[in-house]
């Protein structure tokens, strides 16, 4: 663990705090373009389009910061990712509502002022934020092993209970599991009322893994079995509208990927598997074919095992395969699966069914990963992209477990932003 004192929270850059950036996006972002009227550009400040702007600016800008707050609470993310995406729909929403009510606005006004707070904030991100580590104290009791070995945050260890020892660190975790002795139970109570952030160590390791320990998991590992009912039913219409809006243009790129695989391979175009999906019902699921036709004989599970695990450098994979993978455009014919109602754009992944069945053997709870829709992308895959072999599902799992506990339109957000950045890179291809 790293005992050199790192910035405190007080004396963190007064632009990385969350206030001052809203203060100054909401001034420079609204304002500006409204005081423009005045000087740059034509207009009166009072016009009922430029007061209009002016206040649709302020929402969005407010609604981009919730939005933000809302995702980044996620691991495995930068402030980079998320500031783009959150003024694009905090301004977008505003667009949409000026023009489904035909309110009078200033369009320039609209642009000047989604361009300055996209501005603003990265400026703010390259000089201030990116330089912030978190630095958390350690209670030292309980079930702590490890978290040192977690990357991203310099450990201190406390060795008494004094709150000043604590006074560089951002936050401070505890086992409240453990049978804490009385002097320390009074530091986390002196810690809470003086408003320092005091952590389950449970809740703080999955915070910062984006994984669900496997050990003496059970219900209450979750909270709740079963997810948010309202927004899973949500989630089901908006897959079938996206899906049914995409497929457009989506058929001529599937098009091509299948004349390819004609020339490269030959037939069949597409591969075809049982999958276990939603409430473990069996649906068949597609793909375009990328590896070479194999034959799997009899039911050694070692040998099915081997033959549907993909490795680094497959030989299996042919040429134009690699390139469909690489791409996750061998995914594309699984619209047709969502469509139907058997997956989402994102979710746990769906396994094969024979592999499920001794999954479920040889792993605790592995089938509560079937309480949600399999998707096309998940949280496993942008984390840790394909695995093969026991270890690999276990930590796979973890992950799944992990979206399936704090399930939320914001951690799809965050899925759908980090697949995008996958796509882009072919990082986790095989």
């Amino acid at each position: 663990m790293r005992h050199d004192r790192s910035l405190a929270p007080s004396e963190t850059s007064i632009l990385a705090r969350k206030r001052f950036q809203f203060a100054t996006s909401l001034l420079i972002g609204a304002l500006v373009p409204w005081l423009l009227r005045d000087t740059v550009l034509p207009g009166e400040l009072f016009d009922p389009p430029v007061t209009n702007t002016l206040f649709g600016n302020l929402v969005a800008v407010t609604l981009a910061f919730w939005m933000r707050l809302s995702v980044e609470t996620y691991p495995g993310i930068r402030r980079s990712y998320v500031i783009l995406p959150s003024a694009l729909t905090g301004h977008g929403i505003v667009v949409f509502w000026f023009l489904a009510t035909r309110f009078n606005y200033d369009r320039i006004g609209l642009v000047l002022g989604f361009l300055i707070h996209v501005m603003w904030l990265y400026t703010l991100y390259i000089y201030a934020e990116r330089r912030v580590r978190r630095r958390i104290a350690i209670v030292p009791y309980g079930a702590i092993d490890g978290l040192n070995m977690i990357e991203g945050v310099d450990w201190f260890r406390l060795s008494r209970p004094r709150l000043h020892d604590a006074r560089g660190c951002h936050a401070i975790v505890a086992d409240f599991s453990a049978d804490l002795p009385d002097e320390w139970e009074g530091f986390l109570a002196d810690a809470a009322l003086a408003g320092r952030m005091v952590y389950q160590v449970k809740q703080l390791r999955e915070s910062l893994t984006g994984r669900v320990e496997l050990e003496q998991l059970s219900e209450n590992s979750f909270g709740s079995l079963v997810p948010a009912r309202g927004y899973f039913h949500l989630k089901t219409l908006i897959d079938f509208i996206a899906a049914a809006l995409l497929l457009p243009f989506a058929l001529p790129v599937m098009a091509v990927a299948a004349i390819a695989i004609l020339l490269d391979d030959g037939r069949p175009v597409l591969f075809r598997q049982r999958r276990l999906g939603h409430a473990g019902r069996v649906f068949m699921a597609y793909k375009f074919r990328t590896m070479a036709m194999i034959d799997i004989e009899g039911d050694d599970e070692h040998g099915v095992r081997k033959a549907l695990a993909t490795d680094d450098g497959d030989p299996r994979v042919t040429r134009v395969g690699a390139v469909l993978r690489r791409y996750r455009i061998d995914e594309l014919p699984q619209i047709f699966n969502i469509l139907q109602g058997q997956m989402s754009w994102i979710g746990p992944r769906p396994e094969p069914e024979v592999l499920t069945h001794w999954f479920i053997a040889e792993i605790p709870f592995y089938r509560y990963r079937h309480v949600v829709k399999p998707g096309i992308s998940g949280w496993a895959q942008v984390n840790q992209g394909y695995v093969s072999g026991l270890d690999g599902i276990n930590l796979k799992l973890q992950y799944d477990f992990y979206y399936i506990k704090y399930f939320s339109p914001w951690l799809d957000l965050l899925i759908f932003l980090r697949t995008i950045k996958t796509m882009l890179t072919g990082w986790g291809a095989r």
